[in-house]
């Protein structure tokens, strides 16, 4: 029998993930309590249906994919529900949190009795049919997950506890990530300096895969940069004593913050990153 999905939230992510699981025949609940028309589309274009938080309990699986942010909170919301539903579905937090958050969510729902996952996603919104975006789980009911392999995503299971989907999520996102903020960074110091045009033409001289994989990159960060503040503070808080990198990816989360105000409003440093990449 096919398990039921509930997904929160139908963002662009989560309505992705939701629509891989949809067109191979999974129904997928998802929760548009004070959700925006476009957010409701969204679900709709995914096959999504709305549900109450007695209707998400009622899942076989929970999927929370959401803004960094939001976890905890989310799992402090449905903790109640859960506690009190007739089952007891598998929560699964998929966020880019580091393992001493994860662990702070895992306690919220072991009060409640359902087993808990650690996910942590590598890859852009997945497409039907596509095998690039993973979903790491781990925790010893990663392979009741895992089932979900079958129906569209890519579930691979990494041996260990609750955290270390997390801590891969963390360091992979801290390269990528924290390579986009750096590159843009100078980018921009570049353009203040009036080198922008030197350097791009030395990028690509000399470092060529670094320069396309810039430019492909930087453009599509502007939209999500409200999202990566959170997410490099996890990632600070992930690298420990190291107090160099816990400073190095502050810096990144105070510098996504700049750029997320920016695209809301003049675009003057979007602009001029977007002109380079061009």
């Amino acid at each position: 029998m096919k398990p039921v999905v509930a997904v929160i939230s139908p963002g662009a992510m989560g309505s992705a993930v939701a629509h891989c699981l949809t067109a191979n025949g999974i129904e997928v609940r998802t929760s548009l309590a004070g959700r925006s028309e476009a957010t409701a589309g969204r679900a709709r274009e995914a096959g999504m249906a709305a549900a109450t938080d007695e209707g998400i309990a009622e899942a076989d699986i929970i999927l929370s994919i959401l803004p960094p942010g939001d976890a905890l909170t989310l799992a402090q919301r449905l903790s109640p529900v859960l506690g009190r539903a007739s089952r007891r579905p598998v929560y699964v937090d998929c966020n880019a949190v580091n393992p001493e958050t994860v662990g702070r969510i895992a306690e919220v729902i072991a009060a409640t009795d359902c087993p808990f996952v650690d996910g942590g996603i590598i890859g852009g919104p997945p497409k039907p049919g596509s095998r690039a975006t993973k979903i790491y789980l781990s925790g010893p009911a990663a392979e009741r997950v895992a089932v979900l392999d079958q129906y569209g995503l890519v579930m691979p299971v990494l041996p260990g506890p609750v955290g270390v989907a997390s801590a891969m999520k963390m360091s992979y996102a801290g390269i990528t990530k924290g390579l986009t903020a750096l590159g843009s960074m100078m980018m921009l110091a570049a353009t203040r300096g009036g080198t922008a045009e030197f350097l791009r033409r030395e990028l690509e001289a000399s470092q060529p895969q670094l320069l396309a994989w810039l430019t492909r990159g930087t453009p599509n960060m502007f939209s999500k940069a409200y999202r990566w503040v959170a997410e490099m503070e996890e990632i600070a808080g992930f690298t420990g004593e190291d107090a160099a990198a816990g400073q190095l990816f502050d810096a990144a989360a105070r510098f996504y913050e700049r750029i997320a105000e920016d695209y809301a409003g003049d675009h003057r440093e979007t602009d001029a990153l977007a002109a380079f990449c061009r």
